[in-house]
């Protein structure tokens, strides 16, 4: 597997390039525009956003985690039939992500990444982001024309109001998404229910790995 990488002709910098991988994992994508979809996760280690609901916390430390080179990540996922990659953390861009997508299209892949945006550069080559802004900390606005999908997650009534507001800062075409927080379903789902039908531009975005019970 590594002699198909190294067929392609990547730059010396994407050969020696290493990211804190806090995990790498063959599932089906569960939220937002690709849900159901066969896809490889690389989840990279280090966030300072701080979401107190956030369920992967174990990704937030940037120095805690292996660092793997471009060269093992895309033969890694090279070893699985899908061809879609999705990029996540923690909060991806605090690093430079472009020597990794750059490999990772040069052997076939697409590039998705899931971000919260608050980092001083978009890096990498994408073939879908999805911004998912947090109140914790505030995205910066260079992210928001290149938005593919807006998903935010609701955590309490009023983040509603807040989520729509995003609504009017990306592209008109750009797929939205509200996805309630995993524990607060009971009292948020008919709220976000009631909402998308009277909003029918919006969707609804559910966890469903989680019910599947598969990473």
């Amino acid at each position: 597997m590594q002699s198909k990488l190294k067929d392609i002709k990547t730059g010396a910098k994407s050969d020696v390039f290493e990211y804190p991988v806090m995990e790498s994992f063959y599932t089906i994508q569960g939220e937002g525009k690709y849900q159901g979809h066969a896809a490889y996760f690389i989840r990279l280690g280090g966030c300072d956003v701080g979401c107190h609901w956030c369920d992967v916390k174990e990704s937030w430390p940037v120095d805690t985690h292996p660092r793997k080179s471009v060269i093992e990540l895309v033969n890694e996922a090279l070893a699985f039939p899908c061809r879609l990659v999705v990029i996540t953390g923690g909060e991806p861009l605090m690093h430079d992500l472009g020597p990794l997508t750059e490999a990772l299209k040069q052997a076939g892949f697409q590039t998705n990444i899931e971000t919260s945006g608050v980092c001083e550069e978009v890096t990498g080559t994408w073939d879908w982001i999805c911004f998912s802004p947090k109140k914790f900390k505030e995205p910066n606005p260079a992210i928001l024309h290149q938005v593919n999908e807006l998903k935010v997650v609701i955590f309490h009534p009023s983040d509603m109001a807040w989520a729509t507001a995003w609504a009017d800062k990306i592209p008109a075409e750009a797929a939205l998404y509200l996805q309630p927080e995993w524990s607060k379903q009971e009292t948020i789902n008919p709220l976000i229910v009631d909402f998308v039908k009277s909003n029918p531009r919006w969707r609804i975005s559910v966890q469903t790995h989680k019910f599947l019970q598969i990473p």
